[in-house]
C-alpha cells in the first residue's frame, strides 16, 4: 500500500515539475484541502473536482524543494510536512524562497485531508502583489464565533503536550511575565514566515519578545487546538487558533501551528509559523510588514 510518505513525495514531484493536472489523482474524490493561512481570509475546498476547477492552471513559477523534514505522527494516515520553495514567479522574474509547512492525512494512498500553511508574503511579494493583497484586506470578513470553554487538560505539565498547553494558554491568560520560564536557558525559537525574524535564543530574548503582548495589550483566547504527537518522543506539532483583541480593536482570528521540542520539560527549540499578515492587517501595520520583505 502507498504510504503517507510517498504521496507526499509524489506531490512534491509533481508540483516541482509543473505537472498540475497530474496532481488532483492523488486526492480522493472527497478530500478536503484547508488554508488556514492564505490571505485575506481562510479557505476550505471539498471534493477532487473543486481543487481541479480552483487550481487547475497551476502557477506560473519555477521552483524546487529544499530541507525537507517529514514528522511521522502516532496517526499512522497523517504525517506533517516541513519544506523550502526556492524558485522564481516567471511574470515578474523575482526570486523566492519560502517556507511551508504542510499536514496531511493519506487513507487508501489518497489524500483525503491536507491542511497547508505557506509564506504567502514572500511569495505575495515575489509577484507584485502587495498592493492588490493590501486592498483585499479592507472588505475581507472573517468568520468569528463564540470561543468555546478551555478544555481541562489531563497531560502531564513537563511532558511535549503539557508544555505546549502552557505556553498557548499562558499567552491566552496574559502571564508575558513568565513565558520564558517554559523555555531552556540555550534555545533556539524561529518564526519562519515573518521577514527578519531574529532567532530567539535565550531567556532574555523571549523576555522581551513577549513584551509584544504587554505593549500592544492583546487580549487573545485560544481555540481549536489539536496537538499532534509525532514519532520523536520530544517533537509535538501543535495548530490552533487565537480570537481576541489587540490594543482595543476590533476583534479577529488568526491560526497558528508551532513545532516544539521539549526536552526536559523546557522547550529547545521552536519553529513558529504564524499568521503575521493578518496581524499586521488587523493593527494597521501592514506597510510596516511589507518593507521588510
Amino acid at each position: 500500500m502507498t504510504t503517507p510518505r510517498e504521496v507526499f513525495d509524489k506531490l512534491s514531484e509533481g508540483i516541482t515539475a509543473g505537472r498540475w493536472e497530474d496532481l488532483f489523482a492523488l486526492y480522493a474524490e472527497d478530500a478536503v484541502v484547508e488554508n488556514p493561512q492564505r490571505p485575506p481570509v481562510p479557505t476550505r475546498f471539498e471534493g477532487r473536482e473543486t481543487l481541479r476547477k480552483n487550481f487547475g492552471g497551476g502557477m506560473n513559477v519555477r521552483m524546487s524543494r529544499a530541507d525537507v523534514l517529514i514528522h511521522g505522527t502516532t496517526d499512522p494516515e497523517v504525517i506533517i510536512a516541513e519544506y523550502r520553495n526556492v524558485g522564481e514567479t516567471l511574470d515578474t522574474g523575482k526570486a523566492f524562497d519560502i517556507a511551508n509547512i504542510q499536514l496531511l492525512r493519506v487513507r487508501d494512498g489518497l489524500i483525503a485531508h491536507s491542511r497547508d500553511y505557506h509564506d504567502y508574503l514572500r511569495l505575495i511579494a515575489a509577484r507584485d502583489g502587495l498592493e492588490e493583497l493590501k486592498k483585499s484586506y479592507e472588505t475581507a470578513e472573517r468568520e468569528l464565533t463564540p470561543v468555546p470553554p478551555r478544555p481541562e487538560s489531563t497531560a502531564d505539565p513537563k511532558s511535549p503536550r503539557g508544555v505546549f498547553e502552557r505556553l498557548v494558554h499562558g499567552v491566552a491568560d496574559g502571564e508575558w511575565g513568565g513565558l520564558s520560564a517554559l523555555y531552556a536557558e540555550e534555545t533556539h525559537v524561529t518564526h519562519p514566515f515573518l521577514p527578519g525574524a531574529k532567532t530567539l535564543k535565550t531567556r532574555q530574548d523571549l523576555d522581551e519578545h513577549f513584551k509584544f503582548g504587554e505593549r500592544h495589550e492583546v487580549d487573545f483566547q485560544v481555540r481549536d487546538l489539536v496537538i499532534h504527537e509525532t514519532l520523536d518522543p520530544e517533537v509535538v506539532i501543535g495548530e490552533f487558533d487565537y480570537q481576541g483583541t489587540a490594543g482595543g480593536g476590533p476583534e479577529f482570528r488568526v491560526s497558528t501551528i508551532f513545532v516544539l521540542r521539549v526536552r526536559d520539560g523546557l522547550i529547545v527549540e521552536s519553529r513558529d509559523y504564524g499568521d503575521h499578515l493578518t496581524i499586521a492587517a488587523v493593527g494597521g501595520r501592514l506597510d510596516e510588514l511589507f518593507a521588510l520583505v
